[in-house]
């Protein structure tokens, strides 16, 4: 919906400023007079004197976390210490601020700070720096999302354990113009963070046993229980954030059924763009029911583009596989909020498809091999399924796919023309969204019936596009679903998958038996995607492979 933007750009710049190769550089520690320090007043209604620093910081009461450190001589010179040939804007392309995150004496995360992050004085003039980390609400500043990925992604969360601890951060120049460099220290400092115990029902940690009349055939295999205690310990700790309900299916048949935070099988969950996946589904069973040719047909068979502003010969080019595999070449990238074609400015108008169609065409992608993450480019094609088939998108959808799979609660999101919002607008049961995963791991048999042929959930998990998409091993794109890869112990399981903001999953896996369902209400939180892949690799998959 509207707030998948900010779910986008929080999530790119938690990935993209994940270094994983990060240089873990000589000095790490460093003997050096400590010249950093921490502040713990409101930064929003005070300035950070020399009065106001703190030597003790207690993570769950605390709101606020500064660090203030002064430089001997701006960023900028230290950079070009490193690379004295190159000009000023090329070191401010290249370069920034390196930081490194200490607990206990253990480097536990090092982040190259993207090179985007802070103004050009900060780095050319000023010497005195004032980095907010922690507020009780998000901020609109770099050093807030670093802690963020600091803590929910990479490990500082997990270091923090019950007790007494230190906290020091160490800052260096870096300069990546090819291979790596780092300077020497420019700051230091250390703070001690009491870590209060987290008292918790410790009748809410327990396997859930699976209740009567779920629609389901009940699993009798074992699985690793307290691997799904200790992920359930997580949950109601709040160290997995506003996760409502885990569903796992074996072989057909329901294994594991848990539900959080008020969240139970009758609730219906919003997973936001998990509902692009159903523009999919229908368009399928559209295309087999013969009342759109293929996927191959143009978008202009559907709209006078000619009426349209910004028409060119190339819009004439537009395939409704290009729009499923969001290589259309519009100008839309909803993960770049200055692109006129994101998914909050088309809500912001009252048609959304013709302000999708008066996009221009991006002059230099090629339609159907260069990915932009296009909302609206979703949204039209539940259009075009509303105008190709009897009756409408809705009623449609429930005679071809939700009646045969026995879903009757559901929940549609409605365009302003009163079409179903094909972007991200269905609400069902987690265990309704577990059948409709089970349908494409069936190859798109249920009950004996063929809802979708077994060629359209074949092209649709397939890698259709290469995504490069904060590095993750085997990502690709479909149609309207994702691929990628889960190590565990060693070993690489291929997944496709539905995903929404906020930590919404549907995973179908290839090799292995399972359709696992995952609804959270972690709307635009860092970290949301990145708690879901932990929880998958260090707890629900060891689990059930067991």
């Amino acid at each position: 919906m509207k707030s998948n933007y900010l779910f986008i750009l929080i999530t790119c710049l938690l990935l993209s400023c994940k270094n994983s190769g990060q240089s873990k550089s000589s000095n790490t520690s460093s003997n050096e007079i400590e010249n950093l320090f921490f502040s713990t007043v409101d930064f929003t209604k005070a300035k950070i004197s020399s009065e106001a620093y703190s030597k003790n910081f207690d993570l769950h009461n605390d709101n606020f976390l500064s660090i203030v450190f002064t430089l001997d001589k701006p960023l900028i010179k230290s950079l070009q210490e490193l690379a004295p040939n190159l000009s000023e804007e090329e070191l401010l392309s290249k370069g920034n601020f390196q930081f490194s995150y200490l607990i206990d004496g253990k480097l536990i995360y090092v982040e190259n700070l993207n090179t985007g992050a802070g103004p050009k004085t900060r780095k050319t003039e000023m010497l005195k720096q004032v980095v907010p980390l922690v507020a009780p609400e998000r901020i609109g500043f770099w050093g807030w999302y670093m802690w963020q990925r600091f803590m929910k992604v990479n490990g500082g969360l997990d270091a923090f354990t019950e007790g007494n601890h230190t906290l020091s951060i160490e800052i260096k120049p870096y300069l990546k113009d090819g291979t790596l460099k780092v300077g020497p220290l420019l700051a230091k400092g250390s703070i001690a963070v009491k870590v209060p115990k987290i008292y918790i029902d410790e009748n809410l940690v327990p396997v859930q046993k699976i209740q009567p009349n779920s629609g389901w055939e009940i699993a009798k295999d074992n699985f690793d229980n307290n691997k799904i205690e200790a992920l359930n310990r997580k949950i109601v700790e709040g160290r997995f954030e506003d996760i409502n309900s885990i569903v796992v299916i074996k072989d057909g048949k329901l294994l594991i059924e848990e539900y959080f935070n008020d969240a139970t099988r009758d609730s219906l969950h919003n997973p936001r763009s998990v509902g692009k996946s159903f523009a999919s589904t229908i368009l399928g069973i559209a295309i087999k029911d013969e009342f759109v040719k293929d996927e191959n047909a143009l978008l202009k068979d559907f709209y006078d583009l000619k009426s349209y502003k910004n028409y060119s010969a190339k819009k004439d080019s537009v395939t409704l596989k290009s729009l499923l595999t969001m290589s259309s070449g519009f100008l839309g990238n909803d993960w770049d909020n200055d692109s006129p074609g994101t998914e909050d400015k088309m809500q912001s108008t009252d048609n959304w498809v013709k302000f999708t169609l008066d996009l221009p065409m991006h002059k230099d992608k090629i339609i159907g091999k260069d990915y932009n993450y296009f909302t609206a480019g979703s949204n039209l094609l539940g259009d075009i399924i509303h105008k190709s088939v009897p009756n409408g998108l809705v009623s449609y959808g429930d005679k071809k796919l939700f009646a045969p799979l026995g879903i009757t609660e559901y929940k549609w999101f409605h365009t302003p023309q009163n079409v179903a919002y094909t972007g991200g607008g269905i609400e069902l049961r987690a265990i309704d969204f577990a059948k409709y995963g089970q349908l494409y791991k069936n190859k798109g048999l249920w009950n004996g019936k063929q809802i979708l042929t077994k060629e359209w959930v074949e092209k649709s998990l397939a890698k259709q596009v290469s995504q490069n998409y904060g590095g993750i091993k085997g990502m690709h794109y479909g149609y309207l679903f994702w691929n990628r890869v889960y190590t565990v112990n060693d070993k690489d399981y291929e997944v496709s998958f539905c995903t929404g903001n906020g930590g919404n999953k549907i995973f179908i896996f290839k090799d292995i038996p399972f359709v696992i369902v995952i609804t959270a209400s972690a709307y635009n939180k860092p970290g949301s995607h990145a708690n879901v892949d932990k929880m998958m690799i260090d707890y629900i998959l060891p689990a059930i492979l067991k």
